[in-house]
């Protein structure tokens, strides 16, 4: 592979990129054809979301495509005392190999999605336990050989966010000392009030400006409780981008990306109902399976479909929510427009062909290692 990288001016990492199923490969077998570049627009960066037990296999063909690679293994509990999870050792070293730089997340969710405000708040009203977690999480960094962190911010509002600069401060100056990256993941909260969306007043110029990055995620985990809606709305994104760029550096920004599909037993009943988690390639093999007709979205930018599953004989309605390649195109349509950061992807436990195929041919992927 060197050899042919060698011929036309790539890196060996651009050729497993473009061909990803060289990774499940020791060998190239005469007359194969491989793809060695696109007609990229330009170069972005690219941050998966990953817990420690993801497949081998699946790891290997998502590499090439990272710049950066965050662990969710990490939750801070009471007095900024740090769980950890799993053993990360084997996948912070494969990352590195890859030219991955590897981030330790950490956020008071557990890794379920198990929401914790009582000791979120306990934290940022309190400067010792403040200390105590940065303590905790910097050892944590270099006994297990990560290259910085990104932070988790669940509940970040209004009237609170002053709370979270001084935080924020606090880790900047510790980490600037320390000579590791920082970055901010913000698990953003939107609400349509009276028809009309509403976004949380944040200054995100004064995190931007001490953080290397603020990557805009709504998490999505196994179950969702709330109402039928898109896995992601690109009309909403752009409203918060929008309001972003008010204060705060484009460039430093990145837009998450939610790679997972809902299916909701129709009607939804609020406090009672859920929706279950599906693969992009489950969801693919459902409608297929039921035979029904996919549907779009304009607004949000995302697929849908209903179906029908019979129990007893009586037919219950079901929709399902989910993202695919004209999704991602969108996604990827506004980084260029606005000329953000890059991407940030949640999560990369399941490798997904489309996503990756799309990015790589509209970006060259930054390697910072």
């Amino acid at each position: 592979m060197q050899s042919i990288a060698n011929t036309y001016d790539v890196t060996p990492m651009q050729i497993l990129r473009n061909n990803p199923y060289l990774s499940d490969r020791e060998y190239l077998f005469v007359g194969e054809s491989l793809v060695i570049s696109y007609n990229t627009t330009r170069s972005i960066t690219t941050n998966g979301i990953v817990y420690p037990f993801i497949k081998r296999e699946t790891l290997l063909k998502t590499l090439p495509s990272l710049t950066y690679m965050s662990v969710f293994n990490y939750t801070t509990i009471e007095k900024g005392e740090i769980v950890e999870y799993q053993d990360d050792t084997e996948i912070i070293k494969v990352a590195k190999d890859y030219g991955v730089i590897p981030l330790m997340m950490l956020t008071t969710l557990t890794p379920s999605g198990a929401a914790n405000i009582e000791t979120a708040y306990s934290i940022l009203l309190n400067e010792e336990y403040q200390e105590e977690t940065i303590n905790n999480f910097i050892e944590i960094i270099k006994r297990k050989g990560y290259q910085g962190i990104n932070i988790i911010f669940s509940y970040l509002n209004e009237e609170n966010q002053l709370l979270y600069q001084s935080f924020v401060q606090r880790i900047y100056d510790r980490i600037q000392s320390e000579g590791f990256l920082f970055f901010i993941t913000i698990n953003f909260n939107m609400q349509i009030v009276e028809t009309k969306l509403q976004l949380e007043q944040i200054d995100y110029g004064n995190l931007s400006r001490l953080a290397n990055g603020l990557i805009f995620v709504k998490f999505k985990f196994g179950f969702d409780y709330g109402p039928p809606d898109p896995v992601t709305n690109l009309t909403n994104i752009r409203i918060l981008i929008d309001y972003a760029a008010t204060n705060t550096s484009l460039d430093k920004l990145s837009i998450g990306i939610q790679a997972i599909g809902y299916d909701w037993q129709l009607p939804y009943i609020p406090n009672k109902s859920s929706a279950t988690s599906l693969s992009i390639d489950a969801v693919l093999r459902l409608a297929d399976h039921v035979g029904t007709t996919i549907q779009f979205d304009d607004v949000s930018q995302t697929p849908y479909f209903y179906y029908n599953q019979f129990t007893f004989d009586y037919p219950f309605q079901h929709i399902v929510w989910f993202i695919d390649a004209r999704t991602i195109n969108a996604v990827n349509n506004l980084i260029i427009e606005y000329n953000l950061n890059g991407a940030g992807v949640w999560n990369i436990m399941i490798y997904n062909a489309q996503l990756w195929t799309i990015i790589n041919a509209n970006f060259d992927v930054i390697k910072l290692i």
